[in-house]
């Protein structure tokens, strides 16, 4: 048995709602996970803050991170200043909660869209307006828990590990984060069938800032044109035990979260993790084998 760090798995497919902190949070723990995303909760509600918080931390269950996945950057200014209240909130939300980060993709400049590719989003314009939006929010909530972290996505920044490098170094806030996602930065054939080189890389040089890990895997389609899908865990060639071996060898426990699967194909993810621990020697909280 590995003698590294225990890993916090967590992710959606509960078959308990979110109504009742306390039962929210024991089925996470029946279920094998020891992470969770945030449960719906608006910054006003301040019993249901409350309740959360310690309905999670007397289950032991890890909050990892609350979700923004609003345009930050987007072209329209009444758009824009609402995407930026919604952010703020959520940031506050995360905070009042004591969860991990809260995280949003920086969005596209493309009118009317979310990410959608446009040249400007990788270009210098972007990255001051990475710069300026991060530092407005967290110089307008200044999270005492929590932190900020940016989705790394192929259509906007952070679209590599450098450039998550250079914002992390441009933006200069103790709260801003990294967020990690290998599957978003497999873009080529290349980094496809060596991904292995590119998760050692990830966490080379992002290690200190990781806050929390999403997980799921990616396969290449026989196309003509260049196509790559998401699939279940186990399903494609994302290396688990090179991911998991280098979570589990960070200096403080970072949690790994399930996403974009069916609610009866959480089960099924779960399982393909644990069994790569398990072949690894490497443990899960709240796994029982």
């Amino acid at each position: 048995m590995s003698s590294g760090r225990v890993i916090r798995l967590g992710g959606h497919g509960l078959p308990v709602d979110a109504n009742d902190p306390e039962a929210f949070a024991r089925a996470h723990v029946a279920f094998g996970y020891g992470a969770a995303y945030c449960p719906p909760v608006t910054l006003d509600d301040v019993a249901r803050l409350r309740a959360i918080e310690t309905a999670f931390l007397a289950a032991d269950v890890s909050i990892a991170e609350i979700g923004i996945w609003r345009n930050l950057i987007a072209p329209e200014d009444e758009r824009r200043r609402a995407n930026l209240a919604y952010a703020a909130e959520q940031l506050a939300i995360a905070d009042e909660v004591g969860a991990r980060c809260a995280v949003s993709y920086l969005g596209s400049f493309a009118p009317g869209t979310d990410h959608d590719a446009d040249p400007r989003n990788l270009g210098p314009e972007a990255f001051d307006a990475a710069v300026e939006t991060v530092r407005h929010l967290l110089d307008s909530i200044k999270p005492r828990r929590t932190k900020f972290a940016l989705e790394m996505m192929q259509n906007s920044l952070p679209d590599s590990i450098d450039a998550y490098v250079d914002l992390i170094a441009a933006i200069d806030r103790p709260a801003f984060a990294a967020h990690l996602d290998p599957v978003n930065l497999i873009m080529a054939p290349r980094t496809y069938w060596n991904n292995a080189a590119l998760i050692r890389e990830c966490f080379e040089k992002l290690g200190p800032w990781i806050v929390s890990c999403h997980a799921k895997d990616i396969t290449l389609r026989p196309q003509a044109a260049l196509h790559l899908d998401e699939v279940i865990i186990g399903t494609g060639v994302l290396d688990y035990r090179a991911y998991i071996t280098a979570l589990q060898q960070l200096p403080s426990p970072v949690p790994l979260m399930l996403e974009h699967l069916e609610p009866g194909d959480y089960a099924v993810a779960r399982d393909a993790v644990f069994a790569v621990g398990d072949a690894a020697g490497i443990e899960f909280m709240h796994w029982a084998r």
